[in-house]
């Protein structure tokens, strides 16, 4: 009894070994394909709050020569501040980049469902917007340089796609009109345009950042009007994505930001876009408490 039991009891043992790789990659591919399940667009909120960090973070410590910014910052001190914030930031990015890009493959019709969404296709804009961000405020690449001016290329060009095929809709299809589906989030669209004007006109490309910055501003004065009448759309968004109002003063505050790069200076034109922002973040600030219920 004992000689043929013990065969069984090792026969046991290596089944039970070999189901454990099993069970493994079981699981591990139901961790992928959940996460893949409840990423979305909505995420890049976060890298484009890095990478606007990123920027300004650039802008104070490493001002351009004909800033009026006054203080010096020993060169060492900013290299390495501005590369650790930077590299946290291309970091996240990336990360994001990737499951999405994963998630576009393995999960299309729910990507197709986010760009068919009033709200989710404005997010679509955040991914480009935040490796434009990225691409500014990188602190060993100059606007000059021919990996600079490829990358704006890459990043560019979706949003103007994004731009055609977005508005293209509130002119021509009944149910896609600006009235049905304008939102907050829709200013995402105008401020994808104005960091790429500013990008542009670092490069030195007059012509190309004073097309995009047009395109944005026009289409930010149409939402600016539909929006604040409060016609439709604001009441739509959830309670959760209620903060999305304060994209309301970002889009006026990167128009200044991108004429004072189109003009070399902050002329009147900046400075009443830059006022503007201002009095809409005030605006916003006196209503917190509908942000807070």
């Amino acid at each position: 009894m004992e000689i043929q039991t013990s065969p069984s009891e090792i026969t046991i043992h290596e089944t039970s070994f070999s189901i454990k790789p099993t069970v493994a990659k079981t699981s591990c591919k139901e961790l992928v394909l959940l996460v893949l399940t409840r990423i979305h667009a909505g995420y890049f909120r976060i890298t484009l709050s890095l990478g606007w960090q990123s920027l300004l973070w650039k802008i104070l410590l490493q001002p351009d020569q004909g800033s009026t910014i006054s203080f010096q910052v020993p060169k060492l001190f900013y290299i390495t501040v501005l590369t650790i914030i930077w590299s946290f930031s291309f970091f996240i990015l990336l990360l994001l980049s990737l499951l999405y890009l994963l998630k576009c493959a393995l999960r299309f019709h729910m990507v197709k469902a986010e760009f068919v969404h009033q709200v989710g296709v404005n997010y679509l804009f955040a991914p480009w917007i935040s490796w434009l961000l990225i691409l500014e405020s990188a602190p060993f690449v100059t606007p000059k340089h021919t990996s600079f001016v490829v990358l704006w290329w890459v990043f560019a060009a979706p949003v103007v796609i994004l731009d055609v095929k977005i508005y293209g809709q509130w002119f021509t299809k009944g149910k896609k009109f600006l009235t049905a589906v304008a939102n907050p989030t829709s200013q995402l669209s105008v401020v994808g345009n104005l960091v790429g004007a500013r990008a542009a006109a670092k490069m030195g490309w007059r012509e190309v950042s004073i097309f995009l910055f047009s395109l944005g501003m026009v289409h930010y004065l149409v939402l600016f009007v539909t929006l604040y009448q409060r016609l439709s759309g604001g009441d739509r968004i959830p309670a959760n994505l209620r903060p999305v109002f304060f994209l309301f003063f970002a889009a006026p505050s990167v128009a200044s930001l991108a004429w004072y790069s189109i003009a070399g200076r902050f002329d009147t034109a900046s400075k009443m876009l830059f006022f503007l922002s201002l009095f809409l973040f005030a605006s916003l600030v006196s209503g917190i408490t509908y942000f807070c219920t």
